[in-house]
């Protein structure tokens, strides 16, 4: 029987939560080592990631350690898959799906990002680069509606990984548009539609309780901060004002 892999992770962030999410798809034993944002450019985690960024697996098994969600998400499902569900093995559906992971990562995790970062966090107001960012979330959304049309997934016709990989970010758009829950996807019911057959599945509705756990845990908002912090200025000020206190003991 495999050991399980170990997954660290900070609960706030989406994309610890594509790994989560195949590795319940896949039902591979996994154990989480979650700890606090403000420890990820600490040891020990800089010894498993030196870039610093969640996730990362180490995985006993095969002696192996990984960083960077679509990196992992590729390990998963060529060792740990052998009923080859979430993924094709012909050579054009297979590099399709391996197209469409990529435009994740490169399109949509860095806009999303950033628009969630100027709308939300960032303690000032800057209309231009509010504007910019939810330009590309909208041009992005856009080419996934297009692409769906007369379709339920990116590619085949079945549920994927490339699918799975749109999820965790999708699934927070209004906190990083500010906008109502309802309208998020207003304009794209394609994307609706593939959205929310992704979030009824029961290894999506598991990953949520579990993230929900971990952020009670650690004393934190849905959107990832502290409860009573404000935005980013003041999570930044808290956090200085943790390791002073720390250094002074």
């Amino acid at each position: 029987m495999s050991q399980p892999i170990r997954v660290w992770l900070t609960p706030p962030g989406p994309n610890s939560w594509k790994v989560i999410v195949i590795l319940e798809e896949l039902q591979v034993p996994y154990e989480i080592v979650s700890f606090r944002f403000e420890d990820v450019k600490k040891k020990p985690f800089i010894d498993i990631n030196p870039n610093g960024r969640v996730p990362a697996i180490v995985d006993p098994n095969h002696d192996i350690t990984l960083w960077e969600s679509g990196a992992i998400l590729t390990y998963l499902i060529e060792n740990y898959n052998p009923k080859r569900l979430l993924t094709y093995d012909n050579l054009r559906e297979k590099h399709h799906l391996n197209q469409w992971l990529h435009f994740q990562m490169s399109g949509q995790g860095p806009y999303w990002g950033t628009a969630g970062h100027f709308n939300v966090l960032h303690s000032l107001k800057l209309p231009t680069a509010i504007e910019r960012c939810n330009e590309q979330v909208t041009r992005v959304l856009g080419v996934l509606e297009g692409w769906l049309e007369g379709k339920e997934w990116l590619v085949g016709d079945k549920i994927t990984y490339a699918d799975l990989a749109w999820l965790p970010w999708n699934d927070r758009l209004e906190s990083v548009l500010l906008c109502p829950a309802d309208t998020k996807f207003a304009g794209f019911p394609n994307v609706q539609a593939w959205h929310e057959r992704m979030a009824s599945r029961p290894s999506w509705k598991k990953s949520m309780e579990i993230r929900a756990r971990l952020m009670d845990e650690q004393g934190l908002e849905w959107n990832g901060m502290p409860k009573g912090i404000n935005n980013l200025k003041e999570y930044e000020d808290k956090m200085a004002a943790d390791e002073a206190a720390a250094a002074g003991k």
